[in-house]
């Protein structure tokens, strides 16, 4: 149901998508965030279909950005949507079964997305990222620790997972932290070798 180590893809055209996408899968990566936005509905849907194989040759968690007709329509295994996207409450009687998962930058997003039942939080961004145009507001290290002790015990049941900017460097802090996870994009997709970076992660989260 929930991957600590989550892998967002970019690129400008299928074909990059693509070929970052089976890299990382190729490096052992198995939970995949399908982020394609500045393109044409045609293209995004034609490249998800690919998506989906590739995914299901690998046995990986397929999650689609934003999307619930899109992932609905290929029976991906979930959805993560922003706030300003369809609400959680309708994207679930959609995908009643499927992983929903959704952003948050603040503390009130944060319990607002406990409320909604998402099935994992995705909590930044920690600093700058060149692979959003339109950034939050950094929370940064202090930040993160903030907001997580202003959370009850219940609250910090649903995973939070931190995203914007992180390097295999942060990941010990953002642990200890109490972060559940870390959702990555250049730090796996920029390496010259994926699967050493994967490797890596996973002595810190599986």
């Amino acid at each position: 149901m929930f991957n600590p180590i989550q892998y967002i893809s970019q690129g400008d055209t299928p074909q990059e998508q693509l070929y970052h996408i089976a890299s990382v899968l190729d490096g052992g990566q198995s939970w995949i965030q399908f982020r394609f936005k500045d393109t044409l509905s045609s293209i995004r849907w034609k490249t998800a279909e690919q998506v989906k194989k590739l995914c299901l040759t690998y046995q990986a968690t397929l999650i689609i950005n934003d999307d619930v007709d899109l992932a609905l329509a290929i029976e991906a295994d979930g959805v993560h949507l922003g706030l300003q996207d369809l609400s959680i409450a309708q994207a679930r009687q959609m995908l009643p079964h499927q992983i929903i998962g959704g952003t948050a930058n603040t503390l009130e997003d944060v319990k607002q997305r406990v409320a909604e039942a998402c099935n994992y939080i995705g909590l930044g961004p920690l600093r700058y990222t060149p692979t959003k145009k339109k950034l939050s507001p950094f929370l940064g290290f202090d930040g993160y620790q903030q907001l997580l002790t202003a959370l009850t015990p219940e609250e910090r049941r649903t995973p939070l997972v931190a995203i914007g900017g992180i390097t295999l460097e942060d990941v010990p802090l953002l642990q200890q932290l109490g972060l559940s996870g870390i959702a990555v994009s250049n730090l796996l997709h920029q390496a010259p070798d994926p699967h050493q970076i994967i490797q890596q992660l996973q002595t810190y989260y599986l």
